[in-house]
Protein backbone atom coordinates (compact mmCIF):
# COMPACT_ATOMS: atom_id res chain seq x y z
CA UNK A 1 0.00 0.00 0.00
CA UNK A 2 2.83 2.40 0.90
CA UNK A 3 4.27 1.98 -2.60
CA UNK A 4 1.00 3.31 -4.01
CA UNK A 5 0.87 6.26 -1.60
CA UNK A 6 4.52 7.29 -2.06
CA UNK A 7 4.07 8.75 -5.59
CA UNK A 8 1.09 10.72 -4.33
CA UNK A 9 3.17 12.11 -1.49
CA UNK A 10 5.89 13.11 -3.94
CA UNK A 11 3.30 14.87 -6.09
CA UNK A 12 1.87 16.64 -3.06
CA UNK A 13 5.34 17.73 -1.97
CA UNK A 14 6.13 19.14 -5.42
CA UNK A 15 2.80 20.97 -5.53
CA UNK A 16 3.35 22.44 -2.06
CA UNK A 17 6.86 23.59 -3.01
CA UNK A 18 5.59 25.28 -6.16
CA UNK A 19 2.71 26.89 -4.29
CA UNK A 20 5.00 28.38 -1.65
CA UNK A 21 7.49 29.53 -4.28
CA UNK A 22 4.87 31.22 -6.43
CA UNK A 23 3.22 32.77 -3.40
CA UNK A 24 6.53 34.34 -2.42
CA UNK A 25 7.27 35.60 -5.92
CA UNK A 26 3.72 36.66 -6.77
CA UNK A 27 1.90 37.66 -3.55
CA UNK A 28 -1.76 36.70 -3.56
CA UNK A 29 -2.78 40.15 -2.43
CA UNK A 30 -1.39 43.66 -2.12
CA UNK A 31 -4.25 44.75 0.09
CA UNK A 32 -1.89 45.22 3.04
CA UNK A 33 0.31 47.91 1.50
CA UNK A 34 -1.08 50.67 3.74
CA UNK A 35 -0.82 48.49 6.81
CA UNK A 36 2.81 47.85 5.91
CA UNK A 37 3.40 51.60 5.68
CA UNK A 38 1.89 52.11 9.14
CA UNK A 39 3.89 49.23 10.57
CA UNK A 40 7.30 49.58 8.94
CA UNK A 41 7.70 52.91 7.14
CA UNK A 42 6.96 55.73 9.57
CA UNK A 43 10.13 55.71 11.68
CA UNK A 44 13.35 55.90 9.62
CA UNK A 45 15.44 55.40 12.76
CA UNK A 46 14.35 51.78 13.19
CA UNK A 47 16.90 49.05 12.50
CA UNK A 48 17.06 47.86 8.86
CA UNK A 49 14.48 50.50 7.91
CA UNK A 50 15.55 50.75 4.27
CA UNK A 51 15.30 47.00 3.70
CA UNK A 52 12.08 46.31 5.63
CA UNK A 53 10.04 49.31 4.45
CA UNK A 54 8.64 48.95 0.92
CA UNK A 55 8.09 52.72 0.53
CA UNK A 56 10.79 54.61 2.47
CA UNK A 57 10.09 58.17 3.50
CA UNK A 58 11.31 60.89 1.16
CA UNK A 59 13.20 62.45 4.10
CA UNK A 60 15.04 59.21 4.88
CA UNK A 61 18.54 58.30 3.70
CA UNK A 62 17.44 55.18 1.82
CA UNK A 63 18.01 56.75 -1.58
CA UNK A 64 19.58 59.98 -2.75
CA UNK A 65 16.78 60.66 -5.24
CA UNK A 66 13.45 59.19 -4.04
CA UNK A 67 11.07 58.18 -6.81
CA UNK A 68 7.46 59.28 -6.39
CA UNK A 69 5.86 55.85 -6.83
CA UNK A 70 8.24 54.08 -4.46
CA UNK A 71 8.59 56.69 -1.69
CA UNK A 72 6.45 58.04 1.13
CA UNK A 73 5.89 61.79 1.42
CA UNK A 74 4.61 62.37 4.95
CA UNK A 75 2.32 65.38 5.43
CA UNK A 76 1.53 64.83 9.10
CA UNK A 77 2.20 62.24 11.79
CA UNK A 78 1.21 61.77 15.43
CA UNK A 79 0.77 58.80 17.78
CA UNK A 80 -2.60 57.82 16.24
CA UNK A 81 -2.61 58.79 12.57
CA UNK A 82 -0.49 59.77 9.62
CA UNK A 83 -1.31 61.59 6.40
CA UNK A 84 0.71 61.36 3.20
CA UNK A 85 0.69 61.81 -0.57
CA UNK A 86 -1.37 59.27 -2.50
CA UNK A 87 0.46 57.53 -5.34
CA UNK A 88 -2.16 58.98 -7.71
CA UNK A 89 -0.34 62.32 -7.43
CA UNK A 90 2.71 60.90 -9.17
CA UNK A 91 3.13 62.39 -12.64
CA UNK A 92 0.53 65.11 -12.00
CA UNK A 93 0.85 68.87 -11.86
CA UNK A 94 1.11 70.81 -8.58
CA UNK A 95 -2.56 71.80 -8.72
CA UNK A 96 -3.69 68.18 -8.26
CA UNK A 97 -3.93 67.02 -4.64
CA UNK A 98 -4.86 63.58 -3.38
CA UNK A 99 -3.77 62.49 0.08
CA UNK A 100 -4.53 59.66 2.47
CA UNK A 101 -4.95 59.54 6.23
CA UNK A 102 -4.59 56.19 7.98
CA UNK A 103 -4.51 54.98 11.59
CA UNK A 104 -1.18 53.78 12.94
CA UNK A 105 -2.71 50.61 14.39
CA UNK A 106 -4.52 47.95 12.31
CA UNK A 107 -8.13 48.96 11.57
CA UNK A 108 -9.64 47.43 8.46
CA UNK A 109 -12.18 50.00 7.30
CA UNK A 110 -15.76 51.21 7.51
CA UNK A 111 -16.89 47.87 8.92
CA UNK A 112 -14.37 47.82 11.80
CA UNK A 113 -15.97 48.49 15.23
CA UNK A 114 -12.66 50.10 16.30
CA UNK A 115 -12.84 52.79 13.60
CA UNK A 116 -11.80 56.04 15.35
CA UNK A 117 -14.10 59.06 15.31
CA UNK A 118 -11.14 61.42 15.54
CA UNK A 119 -9.68 60.37 12.17
CA UNK A 120 -12.11 62.71 10.40
CA UNK A 121 -10.98 65.85 12.22
CA UNK A 122 -7.36 64.86 11.74
CA UNK A 123 -7.82 64.25 8.01
CA UNK A 124 -9.75 67.50 7.55
CA UNK A 125 -7.14 69.59 9.33
CA UNK A 126 -4.32 68.10 7.27
CA UNK A 127 -6.28 68.32 4.01
CA UNK A 128 -7.08 71.97 4.68
CA UNK A 129 -3.36 72.77 4.46
CA UNK A 130 -3.42 71.54 0.86
CA UNK A 131 -6.98 72.21 -0.42
CA UNK A 132 -9.40 75.08 0.35
CA UNK A 133 -12.26 74.07 2.67
CA UNK A 134 -14.84 74.92 0.03
CA UNK A 135 -13.32 72.46 -2.45
CA UNK A 136 -12.30 69.56 -0.24
CA UNK A 137 -13.92 66.18 0.30
CA UNK A 138 -13.05 63.37 2.68
CA UNK A 139 -13.95 59.90 1.43
CA UNK A 140 -13.93 56.36 2.80
CA UNK A 141 -14.98 53.68 0.32
CA UNK A 142 -17.11 50.59 1.01
CA UNK A 143 -15.40 47.34 1.93
CA UNK A 144 -16.26 45.74 -1.44
CA UNK A 145 -15.05 48.78 -3.42
CA UNK A 146 -11.64 49.36 -1.89
CA UNK A 147 -8.17 48.05 -2.71
CA UNK A 148 -6.68 48.18 0.80
CA UNK A 149 -7.71 46.60 4.10
CA UNK A 150 -6.33 49.35 6.31
CA UNK A 151 -8.77 52.18 6.99
CA UNK A 152 -7.85 55.16 4.81
CA UNK A 153 -9.53 58.52 4.36
CA UNK A 154 -9.02 60.12 0.96
CA UNK A 155 -8.38 63.89 1.00
CA UNK A 156 -9.13 65.42 -2.39
CA UNK A 157 -11.38 67.78 -4.33
CA UNK A 158 -15.02 66.98 -5.06
CA UNK A 159 -16.72 67.87 -8.37
CA UNK A 160 -19.21 70.72 -7.78
CA UNK A 161 -21.11 69.90 -10.98
CA UNK A 162 -22.17 66.61 -9.40
CA UNK A 163 -23.67 68.05 -6.23
CA UNK A 164 -27.23 67.25 -7.34
CA UNK A 165 -26.28 63.59 -7.79
CA UNK A 166 -24.58 63.66 -4.40
CA UNK A 167 -27.67 65.07 -2.72
CA UNK A 168 -29.55 61.88 -3.52
CA UNK A 169 -27.32 60.26 -0.87
CA UNK A 170 -27.34 63.05 1.71
CA UNK A 171 -27.39 61.46 5.16
CA UNK A 172 -27.48 64.71 7.11
CA UNK A 173 -25.79 67.90 8.21
CA UNK A 174 -23.38 67.75 11.13
CA UNK A 175 -21.35 70.39 12.97
CA UNK A 176 -18.89 67.95 14.51
CA UNK A 177 -16.80 65.52 12.48
CA UNK A 178 -16.72 63.15 15.44
CA UNK A 179 -20.34 62.36 14.51
CA UNK A 180 -19.51 61.04 11.03
CA UNK A 181 -19.39 57.31 11.80
CA UNK A 182 -22.53 57.25 13.93
CA UNK A 183 -24.57 59.34 11.49
CA UNK A 184 -23.40 57.28 8.53
CA UNK A 185 -24.19 54.00 10.28
CA UNK A 186 -27.74 55.08 11.15
CA UNK A 187 -28.38 56.18 7.56
CA UNK A 188 -26.98 52.93 6.14
CA UNK A 189 -29.11 50.94 8.58
CA UNK A 190 -32.22 52.84 7.47
CA UNK A 191 -31.45 51.73 3.89
CA UNK A 192 -30.58 48.19 4.99
CA UNK A 193 -27.09 48.60 3.48
CA UNK A 194 -24.61 46.15 4.99
CA UNK A 195 -21.72 47.86 3.22
CA UNK A 196 -21.37 51.55 2.46
CA UNK A 197 -19.00 54.43 1.82
CA UNK A 198 -18.84 57.93 3.29
CA UNK A 199 -18.16 61.35 1.74
CA UNK A 200 -17.92 64.62 3.69
CA UNK A 201 -17.74 68.20 2.41
CA UNK A 202 -18.03 71.62 4.07
CA UNK A 203 -21.52 73.09 3.59
CA UNK A 204 -21.14 76.26 5.71
CA UNK A 205 -18.52 77.79 8.01
CA UNK A 206 -19.89 75.71 10.89
CA UNK A 207 -21.35 72.56 9.32
CA UNK A 208 -20.59 69.64 7.03
CA UNK A 209 -22.70 67.67 4.57
CA UNK A 210 -22.44 63.92 5.00
CA UNK A 211 -23.20 61.56 2.12
CA UNK A 212 -23.51 57.79 2.38
CA UNK A 213 -23.43 55.59 -0.73
CA UNK A 214 -23.45 51.86 -1.51
CA UNK A 215 -20.85 52.50 -4.22
CA UNK A 216 -17.41 54.10 -4.63
CA UNK A 217 -18.13 57.82 -4.17
CA UNK A 218 -14.45 58.62 -4.70
CA UNK A 219 -14.80 57.64 -8.34
CA UNK A 220 -18.33 59.02 -8.73
CA UNK A 221 -17.99 62.46 -7.15
CA UNK A 222 -14.33 63.54 -6.83
CA UNK A 223 -11.27 64.45 -8.85
CA UNK A 224 -9.46 61.33 -7.73
CA UNK A 225 -6.84 61.29 -10.50
CA UNK A 226 -5.37 64.07 -12.60
CA UNK A 227 -6.10 62.51 -16.01
CA UNK A 228 -9.67 61.34 -15.40
CA UNK A 229 -11.41 63.94 -17.58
Amino acid sequence: MFSKIKPLLRGTTVFFFLFVTLTNVYPQTKRDLLLGIADKCLDPSTQNYCSTCTMPRTDSTCTAEPQCRTSLEIWSLNSEFTSFRDIKMCGCGPEFIHGLTIPIKPITGVEDPLRPNSIWNYAWNVGATKIPDSEMALVVNPKNKRSQDQLHVHMLRYIPERINEMNAYLAGQINDLNLVWGTAQRYADSKDWKDYGVLVIKSSPSSFSLFVTPFNSEHAFTNYKCNQL
